[in-house]
This record gives C-alpha cells, sequence and structure tokens, in this order.
C-alpha cells in the first residue's frame, strides 16, 4: 500500500459562546465594527475546568468512532497545536486519554498552518510504508494566550479542536503539497519568549536570565498581505504541478483567518464563493484547528462527494504557508 486517504474526521468546541456584543463590554468594540472587519460573529472559549486535551479528546473519539477503529489500531497520533498544556508537549497524553497503546505520538508547533503541515507529514509516513493508521489532531486554545484588553487581537480568536484520521489506500489520494516559512517576518505574528529584569541569586551567580512568554502580538496589515499575496501563488504552485486546472476544483478550504482574506483568496484564484467553506462566522481564528473543524463539518454535512478535488492552504505564523491538495474517497 502506496497511497493515503481521509477515512473519517471529528470535531469538539467548547459550549462557551461569545459574542461580538459580549465582547463590547469588555473592549472599546462593536458587533458592526467586528463583522464587518473579519466577518466573525461570535467564537467559543473553554471554560475553567476544560484543557485542550479534553478536546482533542473528544474531536478524536468523534472521528474513531466514524472509522469504526479501535484505538490500539493507530499507528501514530500528530497533534498539531501551539498552546500545548505542557512546553514539552501534549501528544502523549492524548495518546494515553484514548488508549491508543500501540502509537507513537508527538507534537507539531506550526500555529495556523499546523494541520496542513500534519497532514503532509503523516502521508509521508504512509508513502514510506511505515504506518498505516495515523491520528491527526489540530487543536487550540488561544483564549489563555490573548490579552483581553487589546481590541486588535481579542475580537479574532476563538478554541476548538478538529481531527481526521488518514489511512493506508491502494491508490493514493493525497495529490501534492507545497510548503514555504519566512522566517525574516517571523516577528509579523508571535507569542514570544521574554526576559524579565527580576534579581535573583541563583541568575546572578549563574549569569543568566529567565523570563516567560507574552501575549500574542499581531501585526494584522503585514498578516493580510502576507496571506492574500502568498497563499494564491502556493495554490497555483501546487495545481500546475498536479496538471490540474481551477475549473476541476471542487471545494477549496481555507484557514479560518479573517472572511476578508478568504474572499480576496478565491476571488485571486476565480473560485466562485460557493465551493469556499467558512465557519469563522461561528468560531473565530482557531488557529491549529480551524481547517479540520470546516473540513469535519463540511463532511458530516454532505458536501463533499466522491472523488472531489478539494484544497486545503494553510497559512500563518512562522510565517509559515502550505497547500495540499487530495482527492475525496468515500
Amino acid at each position: 500500500m502506496t497511497g493515503a486517504h481521509i477515512l473519517a474526521t471529528g470535531s469538539a468546541l467548547p459550549e462557551t459562546c461569545i459574542s461580538n456584543h459580549k465582547l463590547s463590554q469588555i473592549v472599546d468594540t462593536s458587533d458592526e465594527w467586528i463583522s464587518t472587519r473579519t466577518g466573525i460573529k461570535e467564537r467559543r472559549l473553554i471554560s475553567k475546568d476544560q484543557g485542550i486535551i479534553d478536546l482533542a479528546y473528544e474531536a478524536s473519539k468523534q472521528a474513531l468512532a466514524k472509522a469504526e477503529l479501535n484505538p490500539q489500531n493507530l499507528d501514530l497520533i500528530i497533534l498539531a497545536t501551539s498552546s500545548q498544556n505542557d512546553l514539552f508537549g501534549s501528544a502523549s497524553q492524548l495518546q494515553a486519554k484514548i488508549g491508543a497503546t500501540n502509537a507513537a505520538a508527538f507534537d507539531i508547533t506550526a500555529a495556523c498552518s499546523g494541520f496542513v503541515i500534519s497532514l503532509i507529514t503523516a502521508n509521508q509516513f504512509i508513502q514510506t510504508g511505515s504506518y498505516k493508521k495515523i491520528l491527526i489532531v489540530g487543536v487550540d486554545i488561544l483564549s489563555q494566550w490573548v490579552d483581553w484588553s487589546d481590541r486588535n487581537t481579542c475580537i479574532l480568536f476563538g478554541d476548538g479542536a478538529g481531527a481526521a484520521i488518514l489511512q493506508a489506500s491502494t491508490k493514493n489520494y493525497i495529490l501534492g503539497f507545497q510548503l514555504n516559512t519566512n522566517g525574516l517576518d517571523a516577528n509579523q505574528l508571535c507569542i514570544s519568549y521574554q526576559q524579565t529584569n527580576a534579581k535573583s541569586y541563583h541568575n546572578d551567580l549563574l549569569g543568566i536570565k529567565q523570563g516567560q512568554y507574552s501575549y500574542i502580538k499581531m501585526n494584522g496589515k503585514e498578516v493580510y498581505k502576507f496571506a492574500v499575496s502568498k497563499v494564491p501563488e502556493s495554490i497555483q504552485q501546487c495545481l500546475k504541478q498536479l496538471q490540474l486546472s481551477i475549473d476541476e476544483v471542487s471545494w477549496l478550504i481555507l484557514h479560518q483567518a479573517n472572511q476578508r482574506i478568504l474572499d480576496t483568496i478565491a476571488e485571486k484564484l476565480c473560485i466562485p464563493k460557493y465551493k469556499v467553506i467558512s465557519n469563522l462566522k461561528y468560531y473565530g481564528n482557531t488557529s491549529a484547528a480551524s481547517i479540520p473543524i470546516a473540513i469535519d463539518e463540511a463532511n458530516t454535512n454532505g458536501y463533499f462527494k466522491n472523488n472531489d478535488i478539494i484544497i486545503i492552504a494553510g497559512f500563518g505564523a512562522g510565517l509559515t504557508w502550505g497547500t495540499v491538495i487530495i482527492k475525496w474517497h468515500t
């Protein structure tokens, strides 16, 4: 078996729903201001007694149930997240919680490009024959990393998780991919580690400084310009490599960052709006979770038909961006 296809999907969202009106009670903003600039009307936030693994578990459980797959038959778990509950990684906790005792597990930290990179990585493992069944989970809880007094960022982000199971097959349905990075602009969207000036005996003796991570910082204008220029280029390159035309594309699933970004990219590619999957109105930007949530909702609602050509593109912090083109297989 040298090919792979998506066998099943799942998603999970917190119950707490925060509307734009609610945010207007916290910062100087309004529903009109947020919705006209971003397309977002509300977002979901985890409660005090929830954690990132809880969301990842629920999304994984859904995907496993739909696939009628025993977790012990998984070979690998890839957790795409930039909001781990442990700086050393959280994938092993998910592996333990779902009972996937035979699976290796690791994290991929690439923010909003994380799921695309994880899907490509999983496909490579299957292509080499190393593994046959891989669980990919995109999950982020950036509400814990947002400065809720900064109206430029707090209005954008929500929490959520999405999962997909990639399985080996005799034919390859992961048709091609394109990955890019521009580290020179990493400061345009980041959660930076900052040293503090607090003095301590140990730090003075060792000649070191310690600190902590700051809140999300984003240059919105630069990120917008980056997304609407680089993502269409990536998609066009990927289509060219596969000798596919825009007319052959059934669906476009982009990272759910901003409705203006989605509309501009689709317009540049001459892809009609009815082919563009968008749910950010209800969830905001869920980072690594946004694409798998969108895939699962579209799949659950019966949008995808056998042999549909689907473009999936992620972009964000790093700066990173990537495209993967798949053929849907049922």
